[in-house]
Protein backbone atom coordinates (compact mmCIF):
# COMPACT_ATOMS: atom_id res chain seq x y z
CA UNK A 1 0.00 0.00 0.00
CA UNK A 2 2.87 2.46 1.14
CA UNK A 3 4.19 1.69 -2.38
CA UNK A 4 1.34 2.09 -4.35
CA UNK A 5 0.35 5.58 -2.79
CA UNK A 6 3.67 6.88 -3.63
CA UNK A 7 3.20 6.03 -7.08
CA UNK A 8 0.17 7.38 -7.37
CA UNK A 9 1.39 10.80 -5.56
CA UNK A 10 4.31 10.64 -8.53
CA UNK A 11 1.36 10.20 -11.28
CA UNK A 12 -0.41 13.07 -10.09
CA UNK A 13 2.37 15.51 -9.85
CA UNK A 14 2.70 14.59 -13.53
CA UNK A 15 -0.82 15.43 -14.38
CA UNK A 16 -0.30 19.51 -14.06
CA UNK A 17 3.80 19.49 -15.36
CA UNK A 18 4.00 23.71 -15.64
CA UNK A 19 2.65 23.93 -11.91
CA UNK A 20 4.99 21.20 -10.85
CA UNK A 21 7.53 22.49 -12.35
CA UNK A 22 6.84 25.83 -11.01
CA UNK A 23 6.93 24.24 -7.32
CA UNK A 24 9.86 22.47 -8.52
CA UNK A 25 11.90 25.53 -9.49
CA UNK A 26 10.81 27.46 -6.01
CA UNK A 27 11.65 24.81 -4.04
CA UNK A 28 15.57 24.39 -5.81
CA UNK A 29 15.82 28.04 -6.22
CA UNK A 30 15.40 28.45 -2.14
CA UNK A 31 17.71 25.62 -1.28
CA UNK A 32 20.46 26.97 -3.76
CA UNK A 33 19.71 30.05 -1.98
CA UNK A 34 20.08 28.82 1.48
CA UNK A 35 23.52 27.04 0.60
CA UNK A 36 24.80 30.11 -1.42
CA UNK A 37 24.08 32.16 1.74
CA UNK A 38 25.44 29.00 4.31
CA UNK A 39 28.44 28.58 2.35
CA UNK A 40 29.89 32.27 2.35
CA UNK A 41 29.26 32.51 5.78
CA UNK A 42 31.41 29.58 6.62
CA UNK A 43 33.72 30.54 4.36
CA UNK A 44 33.97 34.16 6.50
CA UNK A 45 34.11 32.10 9.73
CA UNK A 46 37.04 30.18 8.23
CA UNK A 47 38.72 32.80 6.92
CA UNK A 48 38.26 34.49 10.07
CA UNK A 49 39.55 31.46 11.97
CA UNK A 50 42.83 31.08 9.70
CA UNK A 51 43.59 34.95 9.70
CA UNK A 52 43.13 35.14 13.91
CA UNK A 53 45.52 32.23 14.64
CA UNK A 54 48.01 32.46 11.61
CA UNK A 55 48.96 35.98 12.09
CA UNK A 56 50.41 35.22 16.08
CA UNK A 57 47.40 34.76 17.76
CA UNK A 58 48.51 30.58 17.64
CA UNK A 59 45.61 28.45 19.51
CA UNK A 60 46.75 28.98 22.95
CA UNK A 61 48.00 30.97 25.20
CA UNK A 62 49.41 30.70 29.20
CA UNK A 63 49.74 33.55 31.60
CA UNK A 64 49.33 34.81 34.54
CA UNK A 65 45.76 34.81 35.73
CA UNK A 66 44.33 38.21 35.15
CA UNK A 67 46.61 39.31 32.47
CA UNK A 68 44.48 39.25 29.98
CA UNK A 69 42.18 42.00 31.73
CA UNK A 70 44.66 44.06 33.28
CA UNK A 71 48.25 43.14 32.19
CA UNK A 72 48.96 45.60 29.34
CA UNK A 73 48.78 48.42 31.70
CA UNK A 74 51.05 46.60 34.11
CA UNK A 75 52.94 43.37 32.66
CA UNK A 76 55.74 43.27 34.72
CA UNK A 77 53.17 42.92 37.76
CA UNK A 78 52.37 39.59 35.73
CA UNK A 79 54.89 38.04 34.77
CA UNK A 80 55.13 34.14 34.67
CA UNK A 81 57.28 31.92 36.96
CA UNK A 82 60.49 31.23 35.85
CA UNK A 83 60.54 27.36 36.83
CA UNK A 84 61.49 25.36 33.80
CA UNK A 85 59.02 22.88 34.58
CA UNK A 86 56.23 24.51 34.06
CA UNK A 87 57.41 25.53 31.00
CA UNK A 88 58.39 21.50 30.07
CA UNK A 89 54.67 20.68 31.10
CA UNK A 90 53.58 23.36 28.55
CA UNK A 91 55.35 22.13 25.98
CA UNK A 92 53.99 18.55 26.62
CA UNK A 93 50.45 19.29 25.99
CA UNK A 94 49.05 17.19 22.76
CA UNK A 95 49.50 18.77 19.51
CA UNK A 96 52.07 21.38 20.68
CA UNK A 97 54.59 22.21 17.67
CA UNK A 98 55.96 25.40 18.75
CA UNK A 99 55.67 27.44 22.04
CA UNK A 100 56.73 30.80 22.29
CA UNK A 101 57.67 33.10 25.17
CA UNK A 102 56.68 36.55 24.79
CA UNK A 103 56.73 39.70 26.63
CA UNK A 104 54.81 43.15 26.50
CA UNK A 105 56.87 45.92 26.17
CA UNK A 106 55.74 49.53 25.50
CA UNK A 107 57.08 52.96 25.43
CA UNK A 108 58.64 55.20 22.72
CA UNK A 109 60.50 54.32 19.60
CA UNK A 110 62.65 56.96 17.87
CA UNK A 111 64.32 57.64 14.55
CA UNK A 112 66.31 60.74 13.76
CA UNK A 113 64.40 63.05 15.33
CA UNK A 114 60.91 61.60 15.42
CA UNK A 115 59.85 59.79 18.21
CA UNK A 116 56.48 57.70 18.42
CA UNK A 117 54.71 55.42 21.26
CA UNK A 118 54.92 52.28 20.63
CA UNK A 119 53.28 48.69 22.00
CA UNK A 120 54.65 45.31 21.21
CA UNK A 121 55.87 42.09 21.97
CA UNK A 122 59.45 40.39 22.64
CA UNK A 123 59.13 37.11 21.32
CA UNK A 124 61.08 33.81 21.21
CA UNK A 125 62.44 34.30 17.13
CA UNK A 126 62.14 30.82 15.49
CA UNK A 127 59.08 29.70 17.76
CA UNK A 128 57.21 32.94 16.47
CA UNK A 129 57.90 32.50 12.97
CA UNK A 130 56.10 29.52 12.85
CA UNK A 131 52.72 30.43 14.69
CA UNK A 132 53.43 33.79 12.58
CA UNK A 133 53.17 32.43 9.04
CA UNK A 134 49.85 34.32 7.76
CA UNK A 135 51.58 37.54 8.49
CA UNK A 136 52.37 40.06 5.26
CA UNK A 137 56.05 40.75 5.80
CA UNK A 138 58.48 42.99 4.00
CA UNK A 139 62.26 42.12 4.61
CA UNK A 140 63.46 39.41 7.05
CA UNK A 141 61.69 38.00 9.75
CA UNK A 142 63.39 37.85 13.42
CA UNK A 143 66.68 35.67 13.90
CA UNK A 144 68.42 34.10 16.83
CA UNK A 145 71.23 35.15 15.09
CA UNK A 146 70.45 38.72 14.75
CA UNK A 147 70.06 39.56 18.45
CA UNK A 148 69.47 43.27 17.49
CA UNK A 149 67.43 43.23 14.85
CA UNK A 150 63.38 44.34 15.40
CA UNK A 151 60.20 44.24 12.97
CA UNK A 152 57.50 47.39 12.78
CA UNK A 153 54.13 47.57 12.01
CA UNK A 154 53.61 49.22 8.61
CA UNK A 155 51.65 52.06 10.06
CA UNK A 156 54.98 52.64 12.71
CA UNK A 157 57.53 52.54 9.90
CA UNK A 158 55.61 55.20 7.91
CA UNK A 159 55.42 57.33 10.87
CA UNK A 160 59.06 57.10 12.04
CA UNK A 161 60.00 57.17 7.70
CA UNK A 162 62.34 54.14 8.64
CA UNK A 163 63.73 51.74 5.80
CA UNK A 164 65.04 48.38 5.92
CA UNK A 165 68.29 48.83 7.78
CA UNK A 166 67.97 51.82 9.47
CA UNK A 167 68.53 51.78 13.20
CA UNK A 168 65.82 52.84 15.79
CA UNK A 169 66.13 53.57 19.58
CA UNK A 170 63.83 52.24 21.80
CA UNK A 171 62.69 53.61 25.45
CA UNK A 172 60.97 51.86 28.21
CA UNK A 173 60.25 52.38 32.05
CA UNK A 174 60.85 50.05 34.57
CA UNK A 175 58.37 49.19 37.40
CA UNK A 176 60.71 51.62 39.82
CA UNK A 177 60.29 54.30 37.64
CA UNK A 178 63.98 54.20 36.12
CA UNK A 179 64.26 54.47 32.32
CA UNK A 180 66.31 51.84 30.51
CA UNK A 181 67.18 52.08 26.24
CA UNK A 182 68.29 50.33 23.79
CA UNK A 183 68.89 50.43 19.57
CA UNK A 184 67.64 47.89 17.20
CA UNK A 185 67.75 47.34 13.56
CA UNK A 186 65.04 47.10 11.16
CA UNK A 187 64.77 43.92 9.41
CA UNK A 188 61.19 43.83 8.22
CA UNK A 189 58.16 45.56 8.18
CA UNK A 190 55.11 43.85 8.83
CA UNK A 191 51.64 43.87 8.09
CA UNK A 192 48.42 42.50 9.90
CA UNK A 193 45.89 44.74 7.91
CA UNK A 194 44.57 46.07 10.85
CA UNK A 195 45.63 50.00 11.03
CA UNK A 196 45.22 50.74 14.91
CA UNK A 197 47.69 47.98 15.83
CA UNK A 198 49.91 48.58 12.84
CA UNK A 199 50.50 51.42 13.50
CA UNK A 200 51.77 51.29 16.84
CA UNK A 201 52.67 47.55 16.77
CA UNK A 202 56.51 46.06 17.40
CA UNK A 203 58.16 42.88 17.42
CA UNK A 204 61.58 42.38 19.21
CA UNK A 205 63.81 39.59 19.94
CA UNK A 206 62.91 37.73 23.54
CA UNK A 207 66.22 38.74 24.20
CA UNK A 208 66.12 42.10 23.22
CA UNK A 209 62.84 42.99 25.62
CA UNK A 210 64.16 41.07 28.63
CA UNK A 211 67.51 43.30 28.59
CA UNK A 212 64.92 46.40 28.31
CA UNK A 213 62.58 45.77 30.83
CA UNK A 214 65.35 43.45 32.66
CA UNK A 215 64.04 40.46 33.34
CA UNK A 216 64.28 36.57 32.68
CA UNK A 217 60.61 35.61 32.78
CA UNK A 218 57.54 36.50 30.31
CA UNK A 219 54.45 37.14 30.25
CA UNK A 220 52.58 35.04 28.04
CA UNK A 221 53.27 31.32 26.26
CA UNK A 222 51.37 31.17 22.97
CA UNK A 223 51.20 27.87 21.57
CA UNK A 224 51.04 26.39 17.99
CA UNK A 225 49.12 23.21 17.67
CA UNK A 226 49.29 21.22 15.31
CA UNK A 227 45.00 21.11 14.23
CA UNK A 228 42.51 23.72 15.19
CA UNK A 229 40.55 20.97 16.35
CA UNK A 230 43.73 19.82 19.00
CA UNK A 231 42.70 23.11 20.66
CA UNK A 232 40.22 21.83 23.28
CA UNK A 233 42.20 18.90 24.59
CA UNK A 234 45.40 21.05 24.93
CA UNK A 235 43.53 23.19 27.17
CA UNK A 236 41.97 21.01 29.11
CA UNK A 237 45.91 19.31 29.90
CA UNK A 238 47.15 22.20 30.44
CA UNK A 239 44.39 23.32 32.95
CA UNK A 240 45.42 19.88 34.55
CA UNK A 241 49.26 20.47 34.71
CA UNK A 242 49.84 23.89 35.68
CA UNK A 243 48.80 25.53 38.79
CA UNK A 244 45.36 27.40 38.39
CA UNK A 245 46.45 29.87 41.50
CA UNK A 246 49.49 30.62 39.23
CA UNK A 247 48.68 29.86 35.65
CA UNK A 248 45.33 30.95 33.36
CA UNK A 249 45.32 29.20 30.22
CA UNK A 250 42.79 30.60 27.15
CA UNK A 251 41.93 29.12 23.94
CA UNK A 252 42.10 31.34 20.83
CA UNK A 253 38.16 31.34 20.78
CA UNK A 254 38.27 32.84 24.18
CA UNK A 255 40.43 35.53 23.41
CA UNK A 256 38.71 36.28 19.81
CA UNK A 257 35.64 38.32 21.40
CA UNK A 258 35.35 40.02 17.81
CA UNK A 259 34.62 36.17 16.05
CA UNK A 260 32.38 35.05 18.78
CA UNK A 261 30.22 37.93 18.20
CA UNK A 262 30.62 37.89 14.06
CA UNK A 263 29.64 34.12 14.79
CA UNK A 264 26.78 34.96 16.64
CA UNK A 265 25.83 37.62 14.40
CA UNK A 266 26.32 35.90 10.57
CA UNK A 267 24.77 32.47 12.14
CA UNK A 268 21.69 34.40 13.26
CA UNK A 269 21.13 36.44 9.91
CA UNK A 270 21.39 32.95 8.19
CA UNK A 271 18.63 31.99 10.62
CA UNK A 272 16.64 34.71 9.32
CA UNK A 273 17.28 33.82 6.12
CA UNK A 274 16.50 29.77 6.41
CA UNK A 275 13.47 31.05 7.83
CA UNK A 276 12.29 33.22 5.06
CA UNK A 277 12.92 30.62 2.55
CA UNK A 278 10.94 28.48 4.00
CA UNK A 279 7.99 30.46 4.52
CA UNK A 280 7.89 30.89 0.79
CA UNK A 281 7.96 27.39 0.29
CA UNK A 282 5.66 27.19 2.29
CA UNK A 283 3.43 29.32 0.75
CA UNK A 284 4.02 28.41 -2.89
CA UNK A 285 3.75 24.83 -1.78
CA UNK A 286 0.42 25.07 -0.10
CA UNK A 287 -0.99 27.01 -2.52
CA UNK A 288 -0.23 24.36 -5.48
CA UNK A 289 -1.67 21.87 -3.41
CA UNK A 290 -4.55 23.41 -2.63
CA UNK A 291 -5.44 24.21 -6.50
CA UNK A 292 -4.99 20.51 -6.75
CA UNK A 293 -7.87 19.70 -4.44
CA UNK A 294 -9.79 21.85 -5.63
CA UNK A 295 -9.48 20.65 -9.26
CA UNK A 296 -9.81 17.01 -8.41
CA UNK A 297 -13.02 17.59 -5.81
CA UNK A 298 -15.12 15.02 -8.16
CA UNK A 299 -11.87 12.32 -7.96
CA UNK A 300 -11.86 12.25 -4.16
CA UNK A 301 -15.16 12.04 -3.78
CA UNK A 302 -15.19 9.07 -5.94
CA UNK A 303 -12.08 7.84 -4.12
CA UNK A 304 -14.20 8.02 -1.08
CA UNK A 305 -17.35 6.80 -2.63
CA UNK A 306 -15.32 3.55 -3.19
CA UNK A 307 -13.95 3.18 0.40
CA UNK A 308 -10.75 4.67 0.41
CA UNK A 309 -10.56 5.77 4.24
CA UNK A 310 -10.28 9.70 5.12
CA UNK A 311 -6.56 8.85 6.28
CA UNK A 312 -5.41 7.31 2.91
CA UNK A 313 -6.35 10.79 1.60
CA UNK A 314 -4.12 12.52 4.11
CA UNK A 315 -1.56 10.51 2.89
CA UNK A 316 -1.83 10.90 -0.63
CA UNK A 317 -1.60 14.97 -0.65
CA UNK A 318 1.18 14.75 1.93
CA UNK A 319 3.51 12.26 -0.19
CA UNK A 320 2.42 14.54 -2.80
CA UNK A 321 4.04 17.56 -0.56
CA UNK A 322 6.76 15.25 0.29
CA UNK A 323 7.62 14.20 -2.73
CA UNK A 324 7.77 17.78 -4.32
CA UNK A 325 9.99 18.83 -1.65
CA UNK A 326 12.36 15.96 -1.84
CA UNK A 327 12.97 16.39 -5.78
CA UNK A 328 13.23 20.24 -5.05
CA UNK A 329 15.64 19.36 -2.82
CA UNK A 330 17.95 17.02 -4.62
CA UNK A 331 18.06 19.92 -7.62
CA UNK A 332 18.48 22.08 -5.90
CA UNK A 333 21.30 20.86 -3.93
CA UNK A 334 23.13 19.83 -7.52
CA UNK A 335 22.48 23.56 -8.54
CA UNK A 336 24.06 24.90 -5.38
CA UNK A 337 26.91 23.03 -5.71
CA UNK A 338 27.58 24.06 -9.09
CA UNK A 339 26.69 27.40 -8.38
CA UNK A 340 29.21 27.36 -5.51
CA UNK A 341 32.21 25.90 -7.48
CA UNK A 342 31.83 28.34 -10.10
CA UNK A 343 31.18 31.00 -7.98
CA UNK A 344 34.76 29.94 -5.59
CA UNK A 345 36.66 29.35 -8.83
CA UNK A 346 35.89 33.20 -10.39
CA UNK A 347 36.09 34.37 -6.59
CA UNK A 348 33.98 37.14 -5.08
CA UNK A 349 35.14 40.14 -4.58
CA UNK A 350 34.94 42.08 -0.98
CA UNK A 351 35.84 45.40 -0.02
CA UNK A 352 37.79 46.03 3.33
CA UNK A 353 36.30 44.73 6.41
CA UNK A 354 35.66 47.40 9.77
CA UNK A 355 39.20 47.91 10.89
CA UNK A 356 41.14 46.84 8.24
CA UNK A 357 42.26 47.81 4.98
CA UNK A 358 43.00 45.44 2.43
CA UNK A 359 40.18 44.23 0.07
CA UNK A 360 39.95 40.31 -0.40
CA UNK A 361 38.14 37.51 -2.61
CA UNK A 362 35.63 35.55 -0.92
CA UNK A 363 34.65 31.86 -1.60
CA UNK A 364 31.73 29.40 -1.03
CA UNK A 365 32.34 26.45 1.43
CA UNK A 366 29.75 23.63 1.59
CA UNK A 367 29.42 21.52 4.28
CA UNK A 368 27.41 17.89 4.90
CA UNK A 369 25.89 19.79 7.41
CA UNK A 370 24.91 22.49 5.54
CA UNK A 371 23.41 20.44 2.94
CA UNK A 372 21.60 18.23 5.28
CA UNK A 373 20.33 21.07 6.83
CA UNK A 374 19.39 22.58 3.34
CA UNK A 375 17.94 19.44 2.20
CA UNK A 376 15.78 18.56 5.60
CA UNK A 377 14.30 21.70 5.78
CA UNK A 378 12.76 22.17 2.07
CA UNK A 379 11.51 18.32 2.57
CA UNK A 380 10.04 19.71 6.11
CA UNK A 381 8.67 22.90 4.60
CA UNK A 382 6.50 20.96 1.72
CA UNK A 383 5.21 18.39 4.18
CA UNK A 384 3.87 21.38 6.55
CA UNK A 385 2.79 23.13 3.87
CA UNK A 386 0.59 19.78 2.83
CA UNK A 387 -0.94 19.57 6.07
CA UNK A 388 -3.86 21.94 5.46
CA UNK A 389 -4.17 20.89 2.10
CA UNK A 390 -4.36 17.46 3.08
CA UNK A 391 -6.79 17.45 5.51
CA UNK A 392 -9.05 19.93 3.57
CA UNK A 393 -9.50 17.31 1.05
CA UNK A 394 -10.36 14.69 3.70
CA UNK A 395 -13.09 16.66 5.20
CA UNK A 396 -15.00 17.03 1.71
CA UNK A 397 -18.44 15.53 1.79
CA UNK A 398 -18.79 12.62 -0.25
CA UNK A 399 -22.08 13.89 -1.84
CA UNK A 400 -21.14 17.41 -2.52
CA UNK A 401 -17.61 16.00 -4.01
CA UNK A 402 -19.38 13.45 -6.30
CA UNK A 403 -21.61 16.53 -7.19
CA UNK A 404 -18.41 19.15 -7.72
CA UNK A 405 -17.87 18.66 -11.20
CA UNK A 406 -21.23 18.25 -12.70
Amino acid sequence: MPVLSLTLAARNLTRHRARTLISLSAIAFGVAALLIAGGFIEWIFWAMRESTVETGLGHVHVSRPGFRDAGLADPSAYLLPSDPKYLAAARSAPGVQALDQRLSVSGLVAHGSTTVAFTGQAVDPEPNRRISQGLTLKGDPLSATNPRGVLLGRGLATALGVQLGDVVSFLVRLPRGAINGTEGTVVGIFDTHVKAFDDTAVRLPLAMGRELLRTQSANTWVLRLDAIDATPAAVAYLRGALPRDQFEVASWLDISDFYRKAVVLLSNQIDVVGVLIAFIIVLGISNTLMMNVMERTGEIGTMMALGTPRASIVRLFMLEGVLLGVIGAVLGLLAGFALAQMLSTIGIPMPPPPGRDEAYSAEIILTVRLAVLAFAGAVIATALASVYPAWRASRLPVVDALRHNR
